[in-house]
């Protein structure tokens, strides 16, 4: 699939499938391009020749992000195509994937290469899954993985089988909701809530999210449904 640009000089999206337990669904690579025109490669997508020359179209590669415990497949294809870039990851995916390469460990801090333009959290303390959320000051974006995912009826790439367990086991078909991963197990709702609550106080007017449609539309009001299970507890 092409890549797309989303917001003008700024954001680029390209698409994925992703096949999972039996389940089709949707998956995406964010590109930031920085002020001083340095590429993020955030979630990427398996880089092939195609793939690379149109992101090299864009600018130079400068950062490759696995933001999310399970956002790490395609890091390998991305390092060997931009070898000169850098890679960071959200902590837990070198228990995953002993064998990864990378550069750094993602935190409640940006890096001095984007922290003028992205600000970013950690969210800890879930049973199964952490990841980083980032929000793009620029373009006021908000980027996730999975802490929202937004499968509706006009989802390209799906299958019955995952509308199957979205709809009658999670209850996220056309509703949108934290993976189900997240609801399997929150852990520390106190720690998920403090993360939460800081994604709050950003500034965004839309999310890109790695599975599902992207949310244009009140976002602020979207996530703030999907997450009152945890934001509404002590």
């Amino acid at each position: 699939m092409a890549i797309n640009e989303y917001i003008p000089s700024r954001l680029w999206i390209k698409e994925y499938n992703v096949s999972y337990y039996g389940c089709r669904f949707n998956s995406r690579m964010t590109i930031i391009k920085l002020n001083n025109n340095g590429l993020i490669l955030h979630s990427p997508a398996e880089i092939d020749e195609e793939t690379k020359i149109s992101i090299e179209d864009i600018g130079e590669v400068a950062c490759i992000v696995a933001p999310g415990n399970y956002h790490f497949l395609h890091i390998s294809s991305a390092q060997k195509a931009f070898r000169d870039a850098e890679t960071w990851i959200c902590p837990g995916i070198e228990r995953k994937e002993p064998g990864i390469e990378f550069d750094w460990f993602l935190g409640n801090r940006s890096p001095d290469i984007w922290k003028e333009e992205i600000e970013q959290v950690l969210i800890t303390g879930t049973r199964f899954m952490w990841e980083v959320a980032f929000f793009d000051k620029k373009s006021r974006t908000l980027i996730l993985t999975d802490l929202l995912e937004n499968f509706t009826d006009e989802t390209p790439g799906t299958n019955l089988y995952l509308r199957l367990w979205m709809q009658y086991v999670f209850g996220m078909w056309n509703n949108p909701k934290p993976g189900p991963e997240y609801q399997f197990g929150w852990g520390n709702k106190k720690a998920v809530r403090n993360a939460l609550n800081r994604i709050l106080e950003w500034d965004f007017e839309r999310i890109i999210l790695s599975h599902g449609e992207l949310i244009e539309h009140d976002p602020r009001s979207v996530v703030t449904r999907a997450w009152k299970n945890v934001l509404n507890t002590n």
